[in-house]
């Protein structure tokens, strides 16, 4: 009887961490890709309605170099 309340709980709880988790690392290594492909990047700002010109490419790329999160 407890067991079958228990393992539904438990099985949930560690599918939405293990999700968590795995969608935290899917994220980063986009972030890493969009570093090196200004091409991704600019893609990305114009899905958010920036258009971004060249100057402003470089130092949104400088500003995601020079920043790591989670790395500290």
């Amino acid at each position: 009887m407890f067991w079958d309340i228990a393992i539904p709980i438990i099985t949930l709880i560690l599918g939405l961490a293990g999700g968590f988790f795995i969608g935290v690392f899917y994220l980063r290594k986009q972030l890493e890709k969009m570093q090196s492909d200004p091409d991704m990047l600019q893609k990305m700002a114009k899905q958010m309605g920036y258009n971004m010109n060249k100057q402003q490419m470089q130092r949104a790329q400088q500003m995601m170099k020079n920043h790591r999160p989670g790395r500290r």
